[in-house]
């Protein structure tokens, strides 16, 4: 790793629309900060990806489930049912707040269901289906736009146990070394490292989010100089259920 890191907000990119080509948005913004370079990873607000993919739902079009009424408390049930739709398993409940398990196996406030930002009031924004398959498809526009190869971390903000606020946390991942093993490792004294795994993609996609706006509109953004190159994926982020203390 890099004893320093650059980080450029990505501004000037329209509002995305379903169907956009959006390593192209990417590539025009990069390039009036000069361009990608080899090795940067170009973090993707979840989001504009979603919206790109088409994964926004109108609550015109949603009828609510008897569960979704008794679980809205003073929250749409038609917003509540979306979130079941996209839920594989229910985690905790206080109505109207659900922690849920995605169909991906992420665990996370409202199975990532969101308003904020979408395409105007009675929107939704879905995760994409699958978040490292659009990390892929990103990257490879991308090269073949420029000739550069890149990493891609898909991001979006979650909120964690014990701790208070959210931060960014990867969905998707291409070109970029998902979960650092630092097992049988020694340190410095000698010390032989157990149990040690460090969530490199995590940790990108947290230090974007200092420059990423969710009011701002600053929707990606490239880091250059962390040597993070590698085949990881999202999915290796999610701990199986065997080795979850909490479920």
């Amino acid at each position: 790793m890099s004893v320093e890191i650059r980080i450029f907000g990505l501004e000037g990119i329209p509002e995305i629309e379903s169907g956009d080509d959006l390593a192209t948005r990417l590539v025009d913004a990069a390039e009036r900060l000069g361009g990608l370079e080899v090795g940067d990873v170009v973090v993707v607000a979840q989001k504009v990806v979603s919206k790109a993919e088409g994964r926004i739902v109108r609550l015109a079009d949603i009828v609510p489930s008897p569960q979704a009424i008794e679980l809205a408390a003073d929250r749409d049930p038609r917003h509540v049912q979306v979130i079941l739709d996209e839920t594989a398993r229910i985690v905790r409940a206080r109505p109207p707040l659900l922690i849920s398990e995605t169909r991906h196996g992420f665990v996370c406030a409202s199975a990532g269901v969101d308003a904020s930002n979408a395409k105007g009031a009675g929107t939704l924004i879905l995760l994409p289906l699958d978040p490292d398959e659009s990390a892929a498809a990103i990257r490879e526009s991308l090269h073949e736009r420029t000739g550069v190869e890149v990493g891609v971390v898909v991001s979006d903000s979650f909120g964690r146990a014990w701790r208070r606020g959210t931060t960014g946390v990867a969905l998707g991942v291409a070109g970029v070394t998902a979960v650092l093993d630092l097992n049988g490792r020694r340190d410095e004294a000698g010390y032989e490292l157990h149990g040690t795994e460090i969530a490199i993609a995590d940790e990108l996609a947290a230090a974007a989010e200092l420059v990423l706006g969710k009011l701002e509109r600053v929707p990606a953004a490239v880091i250059r100089g962390v040597a993070a190159a590698g085949d990881g994926s999202g999915r290796e982020l999610v701990i199986p259920a065997e080795r979850d203390l909490f479920r």
